[in-house]
């Protein structure tokens, strides 16, 4: 059974973390904290919460119950309780879902999905949760708040920031020179990456003027009023700035911009990782081995039927309309890399952030502790 932390402690660590993480966590585009952004018209809250159903056994039952109980603590069945956003991270996890919902998976899940980074930070500190898919950066902060309590699993959404316009003539952050971009998120991980990539492409304070608009629907709404306005968007938003205004496009990947600079092993542009607290992997390391592998399943499953996958993803709320989510999902850069090189990739990622701002990782670089490196 889950250890459970004293109430004390467990208010009052939970208020350090989100005292902590409220700077660098904010709505802010890509789930780096840029899920969070998804709370919007077209992705109106559905906030979810699993339940289990319980039975009273009838006498002749109590010996079948004493045993299926003493079987579910058993570590590869025990049951882990999952938290995530609601975005683009959880559209991964949807497969999985779905499947638990029908008693088809392997493993045994309670799901609870959120709105808001601090409400699944909290959770993860109280122990509510024992695996929790949060924003890279928001791990690294985790790490330090827990003294070093979580570890990272897997990868869970490469980049899903675009510079969205109608201009075919940007093809390049260079070419953005003397314009105005508009985007959500001043101070968050999506700024920091966008103002390393105009340092990494020769452009100076002032080349670029950045406007920052408070939610990724005002973006999408200017978007859909001028013409000529150049917006930097997370998905599903570009999707649905697209849908409004057909003469808008993509005119840059963000995670291809930062590839472009970063050298073979300098990491990527990262937006969701899957943590775990170490107390779980210690006492249900079966259970959680067989969620790493059904939550790859359910990744590929996803990019490989995105039909399918996004009327699930509609059905759980995270988009409100299926044809929408289709067409945003190859989009969402849905991944799942473990090991070596998810270290490689999401330390290249946080040294760039603490370069920029330390407290944007909680103040230092995780050590090699951060990451679960299976033997």
């Amino acid at each position: 059974m889950r250890k459970v932390l004293s109430m004390f402690m467990a208010c009052a660590i939970a208020a350090a973390a989100v005292a902590g993480c409220s700077s660098s966590s904010g709505n802010s585009g890509g789930e780096t904290a840029t899920v969070v952004e998804t709370t919007a018209e077209e992705t109106e809250v559905a906030e979810t919460t699993a339940t289990q159903a319980e039975e009273t056994a009838s006498p002749d039952a109590v010996e079948e119950e004493t045993e299926a109980q003493e079987t579910d603590s058993s570590s590869n069945t025990a049951t882990l309780s999952v938290g995530s956003m609601k975005g683009p991270t959880t559209i991964g996890l949807v497969s999985l879902m779905d499947k638990a919902d029908k008693g088809e998976a392997e493993g045994s899940y309670e799901f609870t999905m959120v709105t808001a980074a601090d409400e699944l930070v909290a959770k993860v500190v109280s122990g509510q949760v024992d695996v929790a898919l949060v924003p890279a950066n928001m791990a690294s902060i985790l790490y330090q708040k827990t003294n070093q309590g979580i570890q990272v699993l897997n990868i869970n959404t490469l980049g899903v920031l675009y510079v969205v316009a109608a201009d075919d003539s940007i093809q390049s952050i260079g070419d953005l020179k003397g314009k105005t971009v508009y985007m959500t998120g001043k101070g968050t991980t999506p700024d920091y990456a966008f103002q390393y990539l105009m340092s990494a492409n020769g452009l100076g304070e002032g080349d670029v003027t950045v406007e920052y608009k408070s939610e990724a629907t005002e973006v999408a709404a200017l978007l859909k009023e001028q013409p000529d306005a150049i917006g930097l968007l997370p998905q599903p938003f570009v999707t649905v700035a697209m849908a409004q205004n057909e003469s808008l496009k993509m005119v840059l990947n963000l995670t291809e911009e930062w590839d472009k600079v970063q050298s073979g092993d300098s990491g990527s542009l990262v937006t969701g990782v899957t943590v775990c607290r170490k107390e779980v992997l210690e006492e249900k390391a079966e259970a959680v081995e067989v969620f790493m592998r059904e939550h790859g399943e359910s990744a590929d499953t996803v990019n490989s039927d995105v039909a399918a996958a996004a009327e699930l993803v509609a059905a759980v709320g995270i988009i409100e309309k299926a044809p929408i989510a289709q067409k945003a999902i190859p989009y969402c850069s849905i991944v799942c890399v473990e090991g070596d090189e998810m270290k490689t990739m999401l330390s290249g990622y946080l040294q760039v952030l603490y370069d920029q701002d330390p407290s944007s990782v909680g103040g230092a670089l995780p050590d090699e502790g951060f990451y679960f490196l299976q033997p």
